[in-house]
């Protein structure tokens, strides 16, 4: 067993059929307060665990988290895992559930809860009474919300080619003839099927796994979450989104990547490289180069409104430059098919 596992203090109960587990990175407060909100959720029963994972923070998130957990009384049910080593999203994921299933046994369901949400009353029961009377739903999403209860989008039809150029040109002619391949289709009001829901508050069901892991480690940040909801499709699973869960999601506070305000921030490497991961593992090289086509087709023709309708400029800085070093055309290394 690693260092990291060893250093777990809090009391093992008998079993555990849902583990929800959180990840942390420098955000310590976000992570208290998501904490606290599923304290007053009412959802918290014997049968469930919640693991915070310290994604390897350069900052004092392990000791004052570990501090709340001990001032609150939440080491009943709440239990802290600090790695040593930032292995990205996914990687810290897995800890999470790799210690759960060690420590209470295999869970029935595992909740993926982002550290920057905060939970409404009766979020997780929500999703397990679905899932309970839905066995051929592996994954269920949470309706996702601001703070004053706008809807944000959060269930979203796979990445296609065709999808990549509506995204990218902006143009509603060509938005409304592909809407079939549309990414983040109108946001609706009652629980439909769906191919993938965001990863800020995912339920999964286990029975659906091949091991352990939920999240594809390969995967550093962005993702990681379409590519599970399109590997259990592919083994005839089922994905939807449940809007009577509400969660509320503070935007790009955990990664601080996206904002939804102040200026944009230059997008990271790894979400090319994830991007460009997802379509060579999933589709092969050949697609991805046809996805990444697409993507810069749409977006030149983006470019070229914008500056003859003189269109604010809110994409974030080089993306098009950066695209292009990253694109599968220009990344040769070949990812293997696991």
């Amino acid at each position: 067993m690693s260092a990291a596992l060893q250093e777990i203090r809090q009391p093992d109960p008998s079993s555990a059929q849902v583990v929800i587990v959180i990840v942390n990175y420098c955000t310590p407060q976000l992570t208290i307060n998501c904490l606290e909100s599923l304290e007053q959720s009412g959802d918290l029963t014997a049968s469930m665990q919640v693991v915070v994972v310290d994604g390897g923070s350069t900052d004092d998130s392990a000791a004052i988290i570990g501090a709340a957990i001990e001032h609150h009384g939440w080491a009943g049910w709440a239990t802290l895992l600090p790695l040593n080593v930032n292995g990205g999203f996914a990687y810290a994921n897995n800890r999470g559930v790799e210690v759960a299933t060690t420590r209470f046994g295999r869970p029935r369901f595992v909740w993926l809860l982002n550290s920057d949400t905060i939970v409404r009353p009766g979020a997780l029961s929500r999703l397990l009474t679905f899932m309970e009377g839905n066995p051929q739903a592996a994954i269920a999403g949470s309706r996702l919300e601001d703070p004053d209860g706008t809807p944000q989008h959060s269930a979203f039809r796979f990445h296609s080619v065709l999808g990549e150029l509506e995204s990218t040109i902006r143009l509603g002619p060509v938005s409304r003839l592909l809407r079939k391949w549309c990414v983040a289709p109108p946001i609706a009001d009652a629980s439909i099927r769906t191919d993938w829901v965001s990863g800020a508050s995912l339920i999964v069901r286990t029975e659906a796994l091949d091991g352990t892991g939920v999240l594809d480690e390969a995967y550093f940040m962005y993702y990681e979450e379409s590519d599970l909801c399109l590997h259990v499709a592919r083994k005839g699973w089922q994905c939807w989104y449940v809007p009577e869960s509400r969660v509320v999601h503070l935007v790009g506070k955990s990664s601080g990547v996206t904002s939804r305000s102040g200026a944009p921030r230059r997008r990271p490497t790894y979400w090319f490289a994830s991007r460009r991961r997802y379509f060579i593992k999933n589709h092969g090289w050949l697609y991805a180069v046809l996805a990444d086509l697409a993507w810069v087709g749409g977006h030149a023709v983006w470019r070229l409104r914008r500056n003859l309708q003189n269109k604010p400029d809110r994409d974030p800085p080089r993306l098009l430059t950066d695209f292009l070093r990253q694109c599968a055309l220009a990344r040769t290394a070949q990812i293997s098919k696991p």
